[in-house]
């Protein structure tokens, strides 16, 4: 009757061990989803529009070679960046804005500001829009 006990106990234990493991892998997961730090950089955001005035002689492709709608080029979500921030992102690459306002959300790297410019990006905008100076706000590059 011991052994029968003996058994039976060590039985639960190598039940409620795997048990344990299996909770504590899948725990794990979660915590690492909440417990990494998101990285970002802190930036100034300015906005620009389409025309050689802003840009180089071809106002409509940018330094990616990305062709720029001439009707609603805000529509396409474009973004340039400082040459410092060109050396952790890359064109195509997407990034999200947050605390800039209306123009919070995820837009895509298609060109590079000219090389008096850090810690900046430039939004692209409809020559009809207003522009605009943001300091201090996050991007963050989505994986």
């Amino acid at each position: 009757m011991k052994k029968i006990f003996f058994l039976i106990g060590c039985l639960l234990v190598l039940i409620s061990h795997n048990e344990a493991g299996k909770y504590t892998s899948e725990t794990k997961e979660v915590l690492e989803e909440v417990e990494v730090p998101v990285e970002f950089d802190v930036v100034t955001v300015t906005t620009y529009s389409a025309n050689p005035g802003e840009t180089d002689s071809t106002p409509l492709i940018t330094a990616s070679g990305f062709k720029i709608s001439k009707t609603n080029a805000k529509r396409q979500r474009v973004i340039a960046v400082s040459r410092d921030l060109k050396r952790k992102l890359k064109f195509g690459q997407k990034v999200r804005i947050k605390g800039a306002g209306k123009y919070n959300g995820v837009y895509t790297v298609q060109d590079i500001m000219n090389k008096r410019y850090k810690k900046r990006i430039d939004i692209l905008i409809n020559p009809s829009d207003k522009g605009t100076k943001l300091k201090n706000v996050k991007l963050i590059a989505v994986k």
